[in-house]
């Protein structure tokens, strides 16, 4: 099995961690921050000291709180329930805002939605998203080889960064659907169909077969439809109310990438991963380089100038590195990523956005 690609780690033990599960370590402001206090020589104390300070006292902040609750967000799953909007259960527990951020939707359980809808953290820099009245089962939460089975409505995955290494899929139906790009993806269970908005999947027909779907296609996942060619459809007059859900979101996220990256920006040791943020009171996430939402939101890392808002049309989709062969690929098992030092975050769950 190849490792992964940088920056992920494969370098602990798979026993610290419940069979299944894969643990990604998140980034520190507090971490970075006291770590390397002896070098702010070498990054000009006399022009940074103001944005140290102000650094600092939110670490402080964060540190202290982090030491009298046991209930830290320091660590992100695949799986890690990361908003929450209206009623949500896991596994038939209703989900409280304070719980946002540290409940995960573990392997074999159930999460559904009543009059709400709900988002969780898959691969990094990967968000799925529920509808209102939908239910989903987590199948494989490996690094990996990550599988979610819609049981009931719909449910979006907004995938801003992906790897070679990663193999997502949806199963609707018993049927596998694997998002092979950059891309907004949305599934139906009521009228069992897969729809790429932007992106590119590859439905699994069984024997080594696959059915490629590009974007603006759509393809049902039942009987004889499954070989049929996609049909195309107009990505403007099919966005429903999970779509534009889906598309605050994705804003909301790349702001609090912009806000958290600027705090970064002049500190060395950084590493990319899920970040808490302690103000939308949910995981962001920080890559290497600059990455767009399929809605056109910035995601920048701490050395990329000129943050600003976070809306940046265009599209990095379709380029090298991402398209790759091979769909469907068996076998591959999980591990346990390491990323960064540990995010601590404060306050409840996010209510406001």
């Amino acid at each position: 099995m190849n490792p992964l690609s940088w920056p992920f780690e494969l370098d602990a033990p798979t026993a610290l961690v419940p069979s299944g599960e894969t643990v990604i370590r998140t980034n520190s402001v507090t971490s970075n921050f006291f770590a390397h206090t002896g070098s702010e020589r070498r990054w000009g104390l006399d022009a940074m000291r103001t944005r140290w300070i102000a650094v600092a006292l939110v670490g402080i902040g964060l540190s202290a709180w982090a030491q009298n609750n046991t209930n830290t967000r320091d660590i992100a799953r695949v799986g890690t329930i990361n908003y929450i909007e209206g009623t949500a259960y896991l596994q038939g527990k209703r989900i409280k805002q304070s719980e946002v951020g540290t409940a995960v939707l573990k392997m074999g359980q159930m999460l559904t939605t009543g009059d709400g809808r709900a988002e969780i953290l898959l691969t990094p820099g990967v968000f799925l998203r529920t509808d209102d009245n939908s239910a989903i089962r987590m199948v494989s939460p490996r690094l990996l080889q990550t599988q979610v089975e819609l049981v009931q409505g719909k449910l979006a995955v907004e995938v801003d960064e992906i790897h070679p290494e990663n193999d997502l899929e949806i199963l609707v139906g018993g049927v596998r659907t694997q998002m092979l790009n950059t891309g907004y993806y949305e599934f139906d269970a009521a009228h069992p169909q897969a729809m790429v908005f932007k992106g590119k999947a590859a439905v699994n027909l069984g024997d080594d077969k696959y059915n490629v779907v590009k974007a603006h296609h759509e393809l049902a996942l039942a009987g004889n439809n499954m070989t049929a060619k996609p049909k195309d459809f107009n990505p403007t007059a099919a966005q429903d109310d999970l779509y534009h859900w889906s598309t605050l979101r994705s804003q909301y996220l790349a702001e609090a990438n912009n806000e958290l990256a600027q705090e970064y920006g002049d500190m060395p040791g950084f590493e990319p991963g899920w970040f808490w943020d302690p103000y939308g009171f949910d995981f962001t996430y920080i890559g290497m380089g600059p990455l767009w939402s399929p809605f056109g939101f910035g995601f920048f890392p701490p050395w990329y100038g000129g943050f600003g808002g976070g809306f940046y049309g265009g599209g990095f989709y379709g380029r090298g590195g991402y398209g790759r062969g091979g769909y469907g690929r068996p076998g591959f098992g999980g591990g346990v990523a390491h990323v960064g030092g540990g995010m601590r975050g404060g306050g409840g769950g996010g209510g406001h956005r």
